[in-house]
């Protein structure tokens, strides 16, 4: 089976990759996970405030993945795969892979302006070591068309 990995957060982008590898996965009889990442924060501060910003981070990423789950599946799709991880967006993504090699393909979207964004740049740039293909959404799609080409 078809696993499609998607990088969720709360951009656009991200919407466009998923709606994509939904649709993918549904095409192809696969099924799709889903990683939100939740960044370092680069705030230092007591202690107990720091922990608190972190456990708030946390649970926005993980909720922004459950609705996401529940649209997926509202549509018709399987439930996907939820992953909630902490750290360096490039590292957790690289650990993840190596974790789980079922995944097919990484699906990212990329901003429909200006700079793809860091994690396309990154993957883009090393899909050449990667142990699975790297999709590429352009952020400029509109859904029909993504829905055409998946």
């Amino acid at each position: 089976m078809r696993v499609y990995l998607v990088v969720m957060d709360e951009t656009e982008e991200a919407r466009k990759a998923v709606r994509f590898a939904t649709r993918r996965s549904a095409k192809t009889g696969g099924s799709l996970h889903i990683l939100a990442i939740v960044q370092q924060q680069n705030f230092n501060a007591f202690g107990g405030v720091q922990a608190t910003i972190e456990q708030e981070a946390r649970e926005r990423a993980e909720m922004l993945a459950a609705n996401e789950a529940g649209n997926i599946q509202a549509e018709g799709g399987r439930i996907p795969q939820i992953a909630v991880r902490s750290g360096d967006g490039q590292k957790i993504i690289r650990d993840y892979l190596s974790e789980h090699d079922e995944v097919a393909a990484l699906v990212l979207g990329a901003a429909e302006v200006g700079n793809p964004g860091p994690l396309v740049t990154q993957f883009a740039s090393d899909a050449g070591d990667l142990p699975c293909p790297v999709y590429i959404v352009p952020g400029g799609l509109s859904d029909e068309r993504l829905d055409e080409l998946a």
